[in-house]
C-alpha cells in the first residue's frame, strides 16, 4: 500500500506541472494587454504601464514567468491579482463557500442517486424503476440554468421553502438549493450508472451462490449487490467533484452564491491571470488528491482489488 502511494504521489508530479503549464500558457496567450484593459477608455502613461509590466513580471520571457509562479506557489504565495489584492486572501474568502457547496451537493446526489439507482436495478421493469428512468432523462436534458431558475421561482417565490439567494456568509441553510440544482444532473448520471450496475452484478455467478447458500436478502444487497457495484459510481464521483468545484459557475450566478465559480468568472472577464490560473492550480491539487482517495477506496469497495506492482 506504501509502495502504492507513492508511485501515485509521484506520478503526480509531471500531471501537476503539464497541467499547471498549459493553463499559464493558455491564460497569458489569450489576445489582449491586461495591463491596459485596467484602464479602460483612459491611456495610462507609459512609465506607469512600463512599472506594472515589471510588478506582475509581464516584462519577462513566458518561461521565466512561469517559473516564477512555480515558485511563489511553493512558497504559498499565489501572486496579486491585478486590483492590488493577493490572490490567496480572495481564496480563502471564496474557496470555503464553493468547498461547502460542492460538499453538499455530492452529499445529495450520492444518498439519493444510489439509493434510488439501487431500488431501481432491484425492482427491474417495475414502476419504480420506470419512473425514475423518465426523471432523471429530464433532468440530464435540461441546462442546469433552466432547473435553476424553475427551484428558485417554485421553491423560493412561490412556497417560500428557501431564500431565492444566498445571504452574507452563505449559511448552509441558504446552500441548500443552490446545492440540490447544482446535484440534480449528477443525480440522474448516477441513478442510470447505479442501476446498470446492480442489474449486471445481480447476475453474476457469486450472487446467486449466495442465494443458493441461504443468505438473507437483506444481507446479499448490502454485501454482495451494493458493494460491488459501487466501483463505477465511485470513480463518477471522483470525477465530479471537480466538476462540482470549477463548474458551478452558472449556479453560483443564478443563487448569487460568493464563491469561487463567480470570482473565477469575473476574473476571466477582466482578463485577471493571475487569478485564474491560482484558482485553477488549487482545482489542479485538489483533484489529484480526490482521484487518489478514490483508488484507495477500490481497495475497500472490492477485496479481490490488490495494490501490487
Amino acid at each position: 500500500m506504501a509502495g502504492y502511494i507513492l508511485r501515485r504521489l509521484l506520478q503526480a508530479i509531471p500531471v501537476f506541472f503539464g497541467t499547471t503549464f498549459l493553463i499559464y500558457f493558455m491564460v497569458f496567450a489569450m489576445p489582449g494587454d491586461p495591463i491596459l484593459a485596467l484602464f479602460g477608455d483612459k491611456t495610462p502613461s507609459p512609465a506607469l504601464v512600463a512599472q506594472l509590466r515589471a510588478q506582475y513580471h509581464l516584462d519577462q520571457p513566458f518561461i521565466v514567468q512561469y517559473f516564477i509562479y512555480i515558485g511563489g506557489i511553493f512558497q504559498g504565495n499565489f501572486g496579486m491579482s491585478y486590483s492590488g489584492q493577493p490572490v490567496s486572501e480572495i481564496l480563502l474568502r471564496t474557496f470555503p463557500v464553493t468547498l461547502r457547496l460542492a460538499v453538499l451537493a455530492l452529499f445529495f446526489e450520492t444518498v439519493f442517486g444510489i439509493l434510488v439507482g439501487l431500488i431501481s436495478g432491484l425492482r427491474k421493469g417495475k414502476l419504480f424503476d420506470g419512473s425514475s428512468l423518465v426523471v432523471s432523462l429530464i433532468l440530464i436534458s435540461l441546462p442546469i440554468f433552466v432547473i435553476a431558475f424553475v427551484a428558485q421561482y417554485v421553491f423560493g417565490v412561490q412556497l417560500g421553502w428557501a431564500r431565492t439567494t444566498v445571504g452574507p456568509g452563505a449559511p448552509i441553510q441558504d446552500l441548500i438549493l443552490p446545492a440540490l440544482v447544482l446535484a440534480s444532473i449528477s443525480f440522474a448520471q448516477i441513478v442510470r450508472l447505479t442501476r446498470s450496475s446492480v442489474i449486471e452484478t445481480s447476475s453474476l455467478d457469486f450472487v446467486r451462490t449466495a442465494y443458493g447458500k441461504g443468505l438473507s436478502r437483506n444481507r446479499i444487497v448490502p454485501v454482495h449487490i451494493l458493494r460491488n457495484s459501487l466501483i463505477p459510481v465511485v470513480t463518477y464521483l471522483a470525477t465530479d467533484f471537480g466538476v462540482l468545484l470549477v463548474g458551478a459557475t452558472v449556479t453560483e450566478g443564478i443563487f448569487n452564491v460568493p464563491g469561487v465559480g463567480n470570482t473565477l468568472y469575473q476574473a476571466i472577464i477582466r482578463s485577471e491571470g493571475p487569478t485564474v490560473v491560482s484558482f485553477v492550480t488549487v482545482m489542479v491539487l485538489l483533484y489529484l488528491v480526490v482521484n487518489l482517495i478514490v483508488d484507495l477506496l477500490y481497495g475497500l469497495l472490492d477485496p479481490r482489488i490488490r495494490y501490487v506492482k
